[in-house]
């Protein structure tokens, strides 16, 4: 297990090296003046925008820059904002726990409701239950976190007033109102991972539910509910691994609009403002943490397959 876990933590080096670079492309390809986005239409003396160009190594050719950026962001260092004056990592970390909150209660969320539902639906398959969730869970699919976000608000907020609209309260501060501001945004991202989670296990525990060590456990008279947990889960349950780590993704990527939406003071909305300033070295340094972030959750999806049958890791290259 120790060398799979190494070899799975070398394959992220050319991954996050590819998309950090790649997006540091892309931001130099940028049209416009990035001197004149920086300093504004005030303030563009000679002497500043010479600072300026000196700051963000821009006389550099490309490679030369990328590998400065690179080795600082290695340390630890993601440079300076020029809008805030701030260090690119205190502005992260201060944010970060409020998206990993937001993310985990979401994912959380989905898991929790749709886990159940997949095995009830699989198990009474083509029933009243079954028909209702399936037509439910096409709704959830047809609107986007962002709409649906609003009509939370409209509903929970507007209408019945039981959560805040915007705003947030830190756990620190207290955890109640803490649970109160997250549940709307996280609820908002949750929906569409739920109609997904529930559709992907029950297809996949239908198929389950037929094979023979499943038809041995029916023939000893094991109760039901234990089948469903103990017999016909695990096994079910591939699918719904892979598809909640790439769930990640778009959570992250739903958080920057939703956040701006409840206005909530995470990753998101930092990355969201930091584009229209063009705070260069704030998106960079947000887009790599989110990748960091993305492909680690990933790298242990695959580990779990490890765990969850052994067959996968005697088969490993670690073995060989």
């Amino acid at each position: 297990m120790g060398r799979l876990i190494a070899i799975k933590a070398l394959a992220l080096v050319p991954v996050v090296l590819a998309v950090s670079f790649l997006t540091f492309l892309m931001l130099n390809l940028l049209p416009g003046c990035v001197e004149c986005q920086v300093l504004g239409p005030d303030n563009l003396t000679p002497e500043a925008v010479a600072k300026v160009r000196a700051d963000l190594h821009l006389d550099d050719p490309l490679p030369v820059r990328y590998g400065s950026w690179l080795g600082h962001a290695v340390t630890g260092d993601l440079g300076r904002s020029y809008v805030s004056r701030q260090e690119v990592t205190d502005a992260i970390l201060e944010r970060l726990p409020v998206t990993v909150e937001i993310v985990v209660l979401s994912m959380g969320l989905a898991l929790v409701v749709s886990i159940p539902l997949g095995m009830a639906t699989a198990y009474r398959a083509g029933g009243p239950l079954d028909r209702m969730v399936t037509g439910a869970t096409f709704g959830m699919l047809a609107i986007p976190s962002f709409m649906m976000a609003l009509l939370l608000i409209y509903l929970f907020a507007v209408e019945l007033g039981w959560f805040p609209a915007t705003g947030w309260t830190y756990l620190t501060d207290d955890p109640v109102e803490n649970l109160r501001s997250a549940f709307m945004p996280a609820l908002s991202l949750a929906l569409i991972n739920v109609a997904v989670f529930t559709r992907l296990l029950r297809t996949d525990m239908i198929a389950t539910l037929q094979e023979d060590h499943v038809l041995l456990a029916r023939s000893k008279g094991l109760p039901t509910w234990r089948i469903l947990s103990r017999h016909a889960l695990r096994p079910s349950s591939f699918s719904l691994l892979t598809v909640s780590g790439l769930a990640i993704g778009n959570l992250l990527g739903g958080a920057v609009i939703v956040e701006q939406l409840f206005a909530l003071p995470g990753v998101g909305r930092l990355l969201f403002d930091a584009i229209f300033r063009r705070d260069l070295m704030v998106v960079q340094g947000v887009v790599l943490v989110i990748t960091v972030g993305f492909v680690v959750v990933n790298t242990v999806v695959d580990i779990l397959y490890s765990v969850l049958d052994p067959r996968i890791r005697e088969r490993s290259p670690a073995r060989a």
